[in-house]
């Protein structure tokens, strides 16, 4: 018995054994990150599109980091094709895209 507990202890701290609800909380994560990742170009391409896209990446790049996602979600770049708001996590990654 005493092995069965030790082998627990060993395979949840250093095995990498997770429980289902944590597996299943880092699965939505992962894949809302590839969400996100996909889409991000997606929203560079719409700041190309924008005519007074060199005007306002001027405005952009003189923003503090903490701003430029609200910047991008603002100019509607953030907002994909059929959607009627901006994704907040799309805006930041298009953000740290056209800003490094």
């Amino acid at each position: 018995m005493a092995s069965v507990v030790l082998t627990m202890i060993v395979g949840f701290t250093w095995g990498g054994w997770v429980r289902g609800a944590t597996a299943l909380s880092m699965g939505k994560a992962m894949a809302e990150e590839a969400v996100v990742n996909r889409l991000a170009p997606i929203c560079v391409v719409q700041v190309a599109q924008d005519p007074a896209k060199d005007e306002k990446l001027k405005i952009m790049s003189d923003l503090h980091a903490y701003e430029r996602s609200s910047y991008v979600q603002k100019q509607g770049w953030a907002s994909m094709p059929g959607e009627k708001e901006p994704d907040g996590k799309v805006a930041e990654a298009c953000a740290r895209l056209l800003i490094p």
